[in-house]
């Protein structure tokens, strides 16, 4: 059964988690708005693929940065600060595969059914942390 919310103005659904995967992945189908960007963060617990389905996603991965369209893809290993942006005017939809599971946990927890309610920031740092995520920097920051 998949599961969809909207977190820091993305939309994601969990379409595989730990409960169907046996904890060794989440797969997670993300659209992102037009100008939507995650902040700065690592993930210090799971390795993160990230597959373009429609749209192009401006992905930096350390200092180094790349624009993927439709058939592209990025790996983001563990422990590397990223930021995942829709720079274009257009959306983007892509994949998300986070391995082991944990990514899932975050989205279920703290993000919203309606676009305009704002997540539970309190929430949002403590489940971060507990699955050893880390928030490096503000949305426009760049790793």
């Amino acid at each position: 059964m998949t599961k969809s919310f909207w977190l820091l103005n993305n939309y994601l659904t969990i379409v595989a988690d730990h409960t169907t995967t046996d904890g060794k992945y989440d797969l997670i189908e993300g659209y992102f708005p037009p100008g939507a960007q995650t902040p700065p963060h690592r993930h210090t617990r799971y390795s993160e693929q990230l597959y373009v389905l429609e749209g192009e996603f401006t992905v930096w991965v350390s200092k180094n940065k790349v624009v993927l369209g439709p058939g592209e893809s990025a790996f983001i290993p563990m422990g590397t600060p990223h930021v995942v942006a829709a720079l274009s005017d257009q959306p983007a939809r892509g994949l998300v595969v986070a391995s082991p599971s944990a990514f899932a946990q975050l989205i279920e927890a703290t993000g919203t059914l309606n676009q305009d309610e704002a997540p539970d920031m309190e929430l949002f740092t403590r489940i971060s942390t507990e699955i050893g995520d880390e928030i490096l920097g503000a949305p426009g920051d760049l790793p």
